[in-house]
């Protein structure tokens, strides 16, 4: 995969990126029951989840939002550092065999409290294969600036 170096002042507000698709699959789900030891049966009982008005397994949120974040991975700046997410919401289930993927939208740019950094906010959307969006936030980027004023 191709990684895109960026800094503070290559961001500009309003511009979007879409990335490539990912399928949830099966295997998915396993691992990352195994790795947050969430096995609830509305993740892992295909036959109870068959039973409830959602009529199938509904895919971890940790793991949408875990995905969904990795395939946006594609643009970064060679010296960042993630401050974390804000307004983190599963808005819509995520099944096996759908396919997601991320818009991102640079909505906020200010300066940082160490000169050499910028902030900036990515607006996130996931979407499903037939555009509803399933997952929104906001991640929070400290970015290094290519040029440092004294």
């Amino acid at each position: 995969m191709h990684f895109e170096s960026i800094f503070f002042e290559d961001y500009q507000l309003e511009d979007t990126r879409k990335t490539l698709g990912r399928t949830i699959t099966e295997t998915d789900f396993v691992v990352h029951a195994g790795h947050t030891g969430d096995f609830f049966p509305h993740h892992m009982d295909a036959e109870w989840c068959k039973t409830q008005d959602f009529g199938q397994r509904i895919a971890h949120g940790t793991m949408i939002f875990a995905i969904a974040i990795g395939l946006t991975a594609s643009v970064i700046n060679p010296e960042a550092f993630s401050k974390g997410y804000d307004r983190l919401r599963f808005v819509k289930p995520v099944h096996i065999g759908d396919t997601i993927h991320a818009e991102v939208t640079i909505s906020e740019k200010s300066d940082a409290k160490r000169k050499e950094f910028g902030t900036v906010v990515e607006h996130v959307k996931v979407y499903n294969q037939h555009g509803d969006v399933v997952l929104v936030a906001d991640h929070i980027l400290l970015a290094k600036r290519k040029n440092i004023s004294s």
